[in-house]
């Protein structure tokens, strides 16, 4: 009587196990960046999507942008560096390009490099 075993072996369980704890760590080094590039992204669309943002001055939305940095614990922008205001044919906007450096393990860094750009609203007015 011949028996068949099913399953996988100790070794394969271990390299198994040590794909999934690397790519694991992968995600918990590189989702911090990104969760706070979608909550700047966010912040972004809420200032540039206020009635009459387009009439604000770039020191108005600088301040705005600030507080709500603030709040939302966004800590890898620069207001000043990373923030740039352009007069284009279809209006103003307001671009955020910034990269983020962090360590990976031992001598390996990643660079996540971000440029979206913001247009806005010519809608109402400031009161």
């Amino acid at each position: 009587m011949k028996r068949n075993q099913k399953g996988i072996t100790f070794l394969g369980f271990v390299i198994v196990l040590a794909v999934v704890g690397f790519f694991g760590f992968l995600a918990m080094r590189l989702f911090p960046v990104y969760q706070e590039y979608y909550s700047a992204v966010s912040v972004f669309k809420s200032v540039t999507e206020a009635p009459g943002a387009a009439s604000q001055s770039p020191a108005q939305i600088r301040v705005d942008l600030d507080r709500r940095f603030n709040i939302s614990y966004i800590e890898n922008i620069n207001l000043e560096k990373d923030i740039k205001f352009k007069n284009e044919k279809s209006g103003k906007t307001l671009q955020l390009k910034y990269e983020v450096r962090r360590p990976l393990m031992y001598n390996l860094d990643f660079v996540a490099s971000f440029d979206k750009t913001f247009p806005l609203s010519q809608k109402g007015n400031v009161e």
